[in-house]
């Protein structure tokens, strides 16, 4: 029997993970930060566990809750979905309950590229965590080069996404750009506003489709009234995952330009989907895109980025990043890959094979 105890923030990510090695184990007991209504056939137990440490009583009460449910469940494998407050609990649990289950840490891009520059008490944070986690991954190479700059211990990094799945949508492409990042400052949606605003003058017959919510949706369309573009941008809100895929299917190009960033599942769905990528200047994009080949890189916000992309072949494009997606991007090349780690994992942990062999 192989057992996993899976643990991360209430999310969708979470889920898709679960659901993408979820085959691998017999059992899994899922840990979110805040009750969830996940449900699967491979889900025995599902625990939740408040671990911000505002109040700092909650230091000791999380810990305490976390020691007692790896005593009572005691997994196999321990695999922690981002490096956050509720990574750093548990692993002190795990030292305070002797258990001896390795432990495997998906490190997300704001854990490692923001979190440890907003100070020291955060930047201690995450080293403790890379300092005591047994394997690691990343979604970039980029990524897991920060990762390691942060310790000094040498640290077993796979790169590795969640990974899409490949669709094929008969619907033919318009003259849409599509926006589906959350509205926030990070994002700067506004700069893809300010954009289109330039970009219209001269193709009056496009739109902008802007999915997802956020702290700055009112500000942004605001934003569109005061820019006199209104009639040529739509929000849309939260979409569910078809009218998303049907909105790649039809938008020529996709754009996204935060400030930071690791690989957004997003930019790998809209190169599947045939889409003119329009990403930032970071180095994790620059893993996917090649500027001015199969997408454009911004260097500088703003500037007319999207009349660059029309300068493309969308055939060409598309065949180049179908390509790349089928080597890299989907959830059976990185499910193999998380799948090597756990039969890592097991070959080296003789008192696993014996549980195992039982």
């Amino acid at each position: 029997m192989k057992k996993l105890l899976l643990t991360g923030s209430n999310t969708i990510h979470t889920f898709n993970y679960f659901q993408l090695i979820e085959d691998y184990f017999d059992e899994i007991v899922l840990i979110t930060v805040t009750k969830n209504e996940f449900e699967s056939q491979k889900l025995t137990r599902k625990y939740a566990v408040y671990s911000s440490l505002k109040n700092p009583f909650n230091y000791f009460t999380a810990i305490h809750k976390y020691q007692t449910i790896l005593e009572k469940e005691k997994p196999d494998i321990i695999h922690i979905q981002q490096i956050s407050t509720y990574t750093l609990l548990l692993m002190k649990a795990l030292k305070k309950s002797k258990l001896s289950i390795p432990v495997v840490v998906t490190a997300w891009g704001s854990d490692v590229l923001v979190n440890p520059k907003k100070g020291w008490l955060y930047k201690k944070m995450v080293q403790y965590v890379l300092n005591h986690g047994d394997a690691f991954t990343a979604d970039a190479q980029f990524l897991a080069d920060e990762m390691q700059k942060l310790t000094q211990k040498k640290l077993p990094i796979a790169i590795a996404n969640f990974g899409i799945n490949v669709e094929d949508i008969p619907i033919r492409k318009c003259n849409i750009i599509y926006s589906n990042r959350l509205h926030k400052p990070l994002y700067r949606i506004d700069k893809i506003i300010i954009a289109f605003s330039r970009f219209v003058k001269h193709h009056s017959d496009w739109q902008l489709v802007v999915a997802a919510t956020g702290t700055e949706t009112e500000n942004l369309k605001q934003l569109c009234n005061t820019l006199e573009i209104d009639s040529n941008v739509e929000f849309i809100g939260w979409v569910d995952s078809k009218i998303n895929s049907e909105n790649y299917a039809k938008a020529k190009i996709w754009v996204s330009i935060p400030e930071s960033d690791a690989t957004a599942i997003s930019l790998l769905e809209a190169m599947s989907m045939g889409c003119i990528p329009v990403v930032s200047h970071l180095p994790a994009n620059k893993e996917w895109i090649q500027n001015q080949v199969n997408g454009i890189v911004v260097d500088n916000a703003d500037h007319d980025f999207l009349s660059e992309a029309l300068l493309l072949n969308q055939d060409t494009v598309t065949e180049i990043n179908k390509e790349i997606i089928a080597q890299k991007g989907t959830k059976e090349v990185n499910r193999k890959i998380f799948y090597r780690i756990y039969d890592d994992i097991f070959s080296h942990y003789p008192q696993m094979a014996a549980h195992l062999s039982i």
